[in-house]
C-alpha cells in the first residue's frame, strides 16, 4: 500500500459523543443509546476524511476512550487502560527540563490474575462498522506488545506467570488472534501503536525497567521480536507501527532522541511503515533514517497534534527535503506527529485547525510526489 499522506488514528471527538460517553458512564443512558451516538459521530468522520481527500482513513477511535482500548477486552486485563495511563510521567509541552516536569503519578500495573484470552475482538467490529461507511481503505489502531509488557506487574503475578516471558508470549498471541480476525474482516491496514519504544532512550524509563529488575537492552531485543511476531504470516495486509514520546492532552511523558536505539529498532522491524514523531527537537535529527530497511516507508511526523498553529506547507517541504538526505524519498511519506485525541478529551487544537492540519500535508505531499 503507497500512501503518501497518513494519518495515527485519533481524531478529536464532537462535543455530542464525549457528553454520550459521559451520560453512559453517570448511567443515564444505555450501551445501546452510546453506540448509537458513535455509530453516527463515525459515519460523520469517516465522511469529513473523505471530502478532505484523505487516501485512507479512520474511525477517530470513536469507540474508544484511550488509544489503548483495543487490548481492554482480555480476561485479566480489563483495567489496562487505566493501569497504563496512571504510569506515565506527563510533562507539559513547554517544559523541556526533565527536572522540571510534573512528577510521574503512582505506578498501577497490571496484575495477571489468569493467563491472557481474547474476550471480545473490538478492532475488528470498529473496521467492520467504519469500512461500511465508505470504498475509501479503512485502517484499524492496536496496542503492541511492548508497551502491554511495560505495564505488567511480574512480581505480583507470578502464580499465573512464573516466566515473565510467558506473559509476553501469550500478549503475542491475543494481538495475532486481534489481527487474524480485522484480515479476515478485510482489513488490508493494520497500524501498531508502540509508543513504549521510546521508553529506551528516556532515562526516567530506563531506570524504571531497571528497578523492576529487569535489563533494558534484554527487554527491547525480545520486545521488538515480539512487535515482529504480530505482524508475522499475514499476507496482503500493511502493517505500520507508530513511535511518540506521549500525546495525552498536549503533554508528552518521554525524551530523547532516535540515534541510541535507531540501528536495532529501525533494521530489526517487519513493519512495511515506521510512523515516527518528528514534530519537535525532542526527536532528534533525521540521520538516523539511515538504518531503516530497504522498502520500509518511514512516515514522518512533522505536523504538530499538540498546537493550534497551523504549519505551512512549505515549512513540511523542507522537512521531507531535510529527510531526503538520509533516506531515498521514494521511502517516504508525511502524517501528524500523533493522534488528535489519544484520550477521549483530545488536544488542544480545534476541529478546523486539525483539517487544516491534513489540508497542508496533502498539499505537501502533491507537491512532493506528485
Amino acid at each position: 500500500m503507497t500512501l503518501r499522506v497518513d494519518s495515527v488514528g485519533s481524531l478529536l471527538r464532537p462535543p455530542a459523543l464525549g457528553e454520550a460517553f459521559a451520560r453512559w458512564r453517570r448511567g443515564e443512558i444505555g450501551t445501546g443509546t452510546l453506540h448509537e451516538a458513535q455509530d453516527e459521530a463515525v459515519r460523520d468522520v469517516v465522511a469529513a476524511q473523505e471530502k478532505v481527500g484523505l487516501p485512507v482513513v479512520v474511525d477517530g477511535e470513536y469507540r474508544r476512550s484511550t488509544f489503548m482500548d483495543s487490548f481492554a477486552d482480555v480476561a485479566c486485563y480489563g483495567e489496562l487502560a487505566a493501569n497504563l495511563w496512571a504510569a506515565h510521567a506527563r510533562r507539559t509541552l513547554d517544559v523541556d527540563a526533565p527536572e522540571r516536569a510534573e512528577a510521574p503519578s503512582a505506578s498501577s500495573a497490571t496484575v495477571a490474575t489468569e493467563p491472557l484470552r481474547l474476550v471480545h475482538n473490538m478492532p475488528r467490529e470498529e473496521f467492520a462498522f467504519a469500512q461500511g461507511c465508505t470504498d475509501v481503505p479503512v485502517k484499524t489502531t492496536i496496542l503492541g506488545p511492548d508497551r502491554v509488557f511495560q505495564t505488567f506487574d511480574a512480581e505480583g503475578s507470578r502464580a499465573v506467570y512464573p516466566d515473565p516471558w510467558a506473559f509476553l508470549d501469550d500478549v503475542v498471541t491475543v494481538e495475532r488472534d486481534i489481527v487474524a480476525g480485522l484480515v479476515d474482516a478485510g482489513c488490508r491496514y493494520v497500524h501498531v501503536d508502540a509508543p513504549g519504544l521510546t521508553a529506551y532512550v528516556d532515562p526516567p524509563s530506563l531506570e524504571r525497567l531497571r528497578r523492576r529488575g529487569l535489563d533494558p537492552a534484554d527487554v527491547l531485543t525480545r520486545t521488538l521480536a515480539a512487535e515482529n511476531a504480530v505482524v508475522r504470516g499475514f499476507g496482503g495486509t500493511t502493517f505500520g507501527l507508530h513511535l511518540c514520546r506521549g500525546n495525552e492532552q498536549g503533554h508528552w511523558h518521554r525524551e530523547g532522541h532516535y540515534d541510541p536505539i535507531a540501528e536495532q529498532v529501525f533494521s530489526e522491524l517487519e513493519h512495511d511503515r515506521i510512523l515516527l514523531e518528528y514534530d519537535t527537537e525532542r526527536a532528534g535529527s533525521f540521520a538516523p533514517l539511515r538504518f531503516v530497511r530497504p522498502g520500509t516507508t518511514v512516515v514522518l511526523g512533522v505536523v504538530s497534534t499538540k498546537s493550534a498553529r497551523v504549519e505551512t506547507v512549505d515549512e513540511v517541504v523542507a522537512r521531507v527535503e531535510e529527510a531526503a538526505r538520509h533516506l531515498p524519498l521514494d521511502q517516504l511519506a508525511v502524517s501528524p506527529q500523533c493522534g488528535f485525541a489519544s484520550t477521549i478529551e483530545g488536544n488542544d487544537v480545534t476541529p478546523d485547525q486539525q483539517w487544516r492540519k491534513f489540508e497542508v500535508l496533502l498539499e505537501a505531499a502533491q507537491r512532493i510526489w506528485g
